[in-house]
C-alpha cells in the first residue's frame, strides 16, 4: 500500500487548493469539477480538495456540539515568524488558541486548522 495523500472537504475544492498553493507554493496536477489535486514538487504525498455541498466549517478548539476537526496539517518551517507572516498574507487566520511557544496555529479560509512549527 502507498498512501499518495490526503483530501479536505471544502465549500469550493477550487477556492481551497487556490489558498493552499499560494501557502504552499505546489502545482495542480489535477483540476476538475469539485476536485483539485496538489502535488509536492519534490514528489510523495499530495493534498487534494473535494466540494461538499454539506460542508460544516469546523470549530477549533471544539466544545461539545460543535463541529469536530477530523484532522490537521503539520508543516515546518525554517522560521516560524516569517512562515507565520507569509501564511496570513496567503489568507490564513492565527487560531486564538495557541497550545505551544514552538508551534503557531492558523485556520485556512474554511476553517481547516494547520501548524506551522519549528523544530
Amino acid at each position: 500500500m502507498t498512501m499518495t495523500g490526503m483530501v479536505l472537504d471544502a465549500p469550493d475544492a477550487r477556492e481551497l487548493a487556490a489558498f493552499y498553493k499560494r501557502l504552499l507554493g505546489w502545482s495542480a496536477t489535477q483540476d476538475e469539477d469539485g476536485w483539485v489535486v496538489l502535488g509536492a514538487p519534490g514528489g510523495g504525498a499530495g493534498l487534494s480538495f473535494q466540494t461538499e455541498k454539506l460542508y460544516a466549517r469546523p470549530v477549533w478548539p471544539a466544545r461539545p456540539g460543535d463541529p469536530q476537526m477530523s484532522a490537521h496539517l503539520d508543516i515546518r518551517v525554517d522560521d516560524l515568524e516569517a512562515a507565520s507572516a507569509h501564511a496570513t498574507q496567503a489568507g490564513a487566520t492565527l487560531a486564538d488558541f495557541q497550545p505551544q511557544e514552538h508551534v503557531r496555529v492558523f485556520l485556512d479560509p474554511d476553517g481547516h486548522p494547520f501548524c506551522l512549527y519549528v523544530d
